[in-house]
């Protein structure tokens, strides 16, 4: 069984959170928080850092999956896990748009998925995750210079490729959410990913770093 499957006991908590039960509600959403918070920071777009809690994206992301849980349960549109994330990522989306404005749309800052938009993992994100993964020879650069390499051969990625990483590598979502998310067959979702992180290697390779 998958990390985002709902087991029977999981089952039983979706109907009762979808016949009014806020405490099912809440343990079911409690099972995932620590996941969708690390979604949130990945893809929180730095000029919100210090000014956006994700505590706070989070909460919005309950309450509406609180009201929705019951249309949830009649149609299963996804597991359960993907429908919170897809949830919480459309908060987070929300938030963007209303602090940044016409500043996120000239900038980016979106990627466009199976479902819709969604925001982009940030590269200063992702080469802060990679710094803790990564083993470099004598002599390397100092953590803010070894950070800003990282980030240049993040942002030198397609797209795409990217957010595979983001989605495998980071979030950990295994292969079959990953095809679900993106909309493609777990085969290609699979040759996706060893693509990516391949590239991911060749270019840490090339600064004299690798991945452990």
């Amino acid at each position: 069984m998958g990390a985002g499957a709902v087991n029977p006991e999981g089952d039983a908590l979706v109907a009762a959170a979808a016949d009014g039960d806020l405490r099912a509600m809440g343990e079911l959403f409690g099972r995932f928080r620590d996941r969708l918070r690390v979604m949130v920071r990945l893809r929180m777009d730095r000029r919100l850092q210090g000014r956006v809690d994700p505590s706070d994206v989070l909460q919005e992301a309950f309450l509406e999956a609180s009201q929705r849980i019951a249309d949830f349960a009649q149609k299963k549109p996804m597991p359960f896990f993907l429908w919170l994330r897809f949830l919480t990522a459309q908060r987070l989306l929300i938030v963007h748009r209303r602090h940044l404005g016409a500043k996120m749309r000239d900038a980016g800052g979106e990627v466009s998925i199976y479902r819709g938009a969604m925001p982009e993992a940030t590269s200063v994100s992702l080469a802060a995750q990679l710094l803790g993964r990564l083993t470099s020879p004598d002599g390397a650069a100092m953590r803010a210079e070894l950070q800003l390499q990282l980030q240049q051969a993040l942002n030198g990625m397609d797209p795409i490729d990217r957010e595979v990483l983001t989605l495998r590598h980071f979030e950990e979502l295994n292969n079959n959410e990953v095809a679900e998310v993106l909309g493609v067959s777990k085969t290609a979702a699979s040759n996706r990913y060893v693509r990516a992180l391949r590239r991911l290697r060749e270019a840490l390779e090339a600064m004299g770093l690798k991945m452990e």
